[in-house]
């Protein structure tokens, strides 16, 4: 089975930057995962994300570094939401990331989509189980600098329910 991390790490490094950036080398990206998990006190600590299963919550990070010596423009920051997860509400960071099921057309939160319901066409919320990727719109990022990008996810069961899902540690 690919593993969530691995799926991600490379759907990461293909959506990364505009290709004009990702070909000069100018954008580096670097994906973490981490597994959320509850102290005894209560408090929220982060862990290993070797292995998930259904019901996890895992908090991933993407770091954009401009390693150029000009100033990049336009950077489409672009976290990809793994198959056999969903994105769990309001945890985008920062808060003004943008929506997909696919990688061409993103929209704020909560996505909508036109339906026709007993002959009518509504809006309705598309359930955050169908969203793929999210996206951020940073502005410049100057050479040497970096920005961060992260949003959980948690793990849904699929047709190979009860196996573990593995991750590369990174």
């Amino acid at each position: 089975m690919k593993t969530m991390l691995r799926a991600l790490a490379l759907a990461l490094a293909c959506a990364a930057a505009p290709a004009a950036f990702a070909q000069s080398g100018a954008v580096e990206t670097r994906l973490e995962a981490h597994k959320v998990e509850r102290a005894a006190d209560g408090r929220e600590t982060l862990g290993d994300a070797q292995a998930a299963r259904p019901g996890d919550v895992i908090e991933y990070t993407a770091t954009y570094r401009n390693t150029g010596k000009q100033p990049v423009r336009n950077l489409e920051a672009t976290l990809p939401i793994p198959a056999n997860t969903e994105y769990v509400a309001d945890t985008a960071q920062p808060a003004q990331a943008k929506a997909s099921v696919d990688p061409h057309a993103f929209g704020v939160l909560p996505l909508t989509r036109h339906v026709v319901r007993n002959g009518k066409p509504v809006d309705e919320v598309v359930p955050l189980r169908e969203y793929r990727y999210l996206r951020w719109y940073p502005g410049e990022l100057e050479p040497g600098k970096s920005v961060s990008f992260s949003a959980r996810v948690r793990v849904i069961a699929d047709s190979g329910a009860g196996e573990a899902v593995r991750g590369s540690g990174k």
